[in-house]
C-alpha cells in the first residue's frame, strides 16, 4: 500500500465519521417540523444535538482539508466543478448554525429559526448524496489549457449534476440521515417525543431501504465487483436489523445499526471509486486517480505523522463529550430561564 492509497482510505474514514455524526444532526433538523408538535418538544429535540453538532462538523473540515493536502488535483477539480452545490451546502450549514445559536435570543422569532434549521438540514442531506453519486458515476473531465499548461478540468455545468442517478443518491442520503436522526431521538429523548420518533423509525427505515437498494443496485450493476456487493449487502442487512431492533425497543442497537448502514454505504461508494478519485465520463484517459491526483511523498509523510498523533486525541475528546451528555432528555428537563441550546 502506498501513502496515496493510505490517504484515500483515511479520507473515506473521515467521510464515514462525518456522515455518521452529522447524519443524525441533519435527521433531527429534518424531523423538527414533524415531531416537534410544541415549542417545548422542539427545544428538547434541539437540545439533544446542542452539545455535539458543532463538533460533528469538524469532521467535514478535516475531510476537506485532508483532500486539499493529500489530493490537490482532486480538490481543485471537485470544488471548481461542484462549486454551486457545495456553495449551497455551505450556506445551508451557516444558516443552520446561526439558527441554533439565535433561536433563543428572541422567542417571538423562534418559529422562523426553526424553518432555518429545517432548510439548513434538508439541503445538505439531499445535496451530499447528489455530489457523491456524481463522483462515483463520473463527470465531464478533460484537458483544458489555462494559458500556461493543460490541466484536467470539469467542463460540465450545474444541470449535468442533476441527473436521475444523482438525484436518487440524494434521496437515499436524505432518507438515511432522517432515519438515523429518528433512531437518535428514540435513544436520547423520553416521553411523547421518544414515542413519536420510535414509531416513525420503521416507516422511514423501509423507505430508505427501498431507495438504497435501487441506488446501490444501479451502482453495482453498472460497475460493481464482488467486494462491493458484499459491503452493500452488509449495509442493507444492517438497516433491516435496525428496524427490527427498534421494534423490540432496543434504541441503542437501532441507532448503532443505522450508523453501520451509513458507514458501509460510504465504503461501497469508495471501493467502487478506487483507484479513481474522480472518473471522467468523457474518457478513462482523463480519470483522476489516486496516483496522478496525489501530493508529493514528502507531503504525505508529514500528513501521516500529524494524523497518527492527532486522530486519537480527537476521538477520545469527542467520545468523552458524548459520554458526558448521554442522558435522555424530556420536556421536564428544560431550563426555565436559560437558553435551550447548550453549545
Amino acid at each position: 500500500m502506498t501513502l496515496a492509497d493510505f490517504w484515500f482510505i483515511l479520507i473515506a474514514v473521515l467521510w464515514i465519521g462525518y456522515f455518521f455524526l452529522e447524519g443524525f444532526d441533519f435527521g433531527v433538523g429534518n424531523l423538527l417540523p414533524i415531531l416537534g408538535k410544541t415549542e417545548a418538544d422542539r427545544r428538547v429535540m434541539i437540545n439533544t444535538i446542542g452539545p455535539v453538532w458543532d463538533g460533528n462538523e469538524v469532521w467535514l473540515l478535516v475531510a476537506g482539508g485532508a483532500t486539499f493536502a493529500a489530493f490537490p488535483e482532486w480538490y481543485a477539480t471537485l470544488f471548481s466543478g461542484f462549486y454551486l452545490p457545495l456553495l449551497l451546502i455551505l450556506v445551508a450549514l451557516i444558516i443552520r448554525g446561526v439558527a441554533f445559536e439565535y433561536r433563543s435570543k428572541r422567542p417571538e422569532y423562534a418559529s422562523r429559526w426553526d424553518i432555518a434549521i429545517f432548510v439548513g438540514s434538508l439541503i445538505p442531506s439531499l445535496l451530499w448524496g447528489v455530489a457523491f453519486a456524481n463522483i462515483v458515476a463520473g463527470v465531464p473531465i478533460e484537458p483544458v489549457n489555462n494559458g500556461f499548461e493543460e490541466t484536467l478540468t470539469y467542463t460540465g455545468g450545474f444541470f449535468n449534476l442533476l441527473n436521475p442517478y444523482a438525484l436518487l443518491g440524494g434521496v437515499v442520503t436524505l432518507l438515511l440521515f432522517t432515519t438515523h436522526g429518528a433512531t437518535f431521538l428514540s435513544l436520547k429523548t423520553k416521553g411523547e417525543i421518544r414515542d413519536r420518533a420510535h414509531a416513525l423509525v420503521p416507516r422511514l427505515g423501509l423507505a430508505a431501504a427501498v431507495a438504497a437498494v435501487l441506488f446501490l443496485g444501479w451502482t453495482l450493476l453498472d460497475q460493481g465487483e464482488l467486494i462491493t456487493w458484499v459491503t452493500a449487502g452488509v449495509a442493507a442487512v444492517a438497516l433491516l436489523l435496525a428496524i427490527g431492533a427498534n421494534l423490540k425497543g432496543r434504541d441503542g442497537w437501532s441507532f448503532a445499526l443505522t450508523g453501520v448502514t451509513i458507514g458501509f454505504a460510504v465504503i461501497t461508494l469508495f471501493v467502487t471509486l478506487f483507484p479513481n478519485v474522480m472518473p471522467s465520463s468523457i474518457s478513462a484517459a482523463y480519470d483522476l486517480t489516486v496516483e496522478n491526483a496525489s501530493s508529493t511523498p514528502y507531503t504525505l509523510k508529514v500528513m501521516t505523522f500529524v494524523a497518527v498523533v492527532m486522530t486519537p486525541i480527537v476521538l477520545v475528546y469527542q467520545s468523552w463529550t458524548f459520554w458526558v451528555f448521554r442522558k435522555r432528555l424530556g420536556t421536564e428537563d428544560l431550563p426555565t430561564t436559560t437558553p435551550e441550546l447548550v453549545s
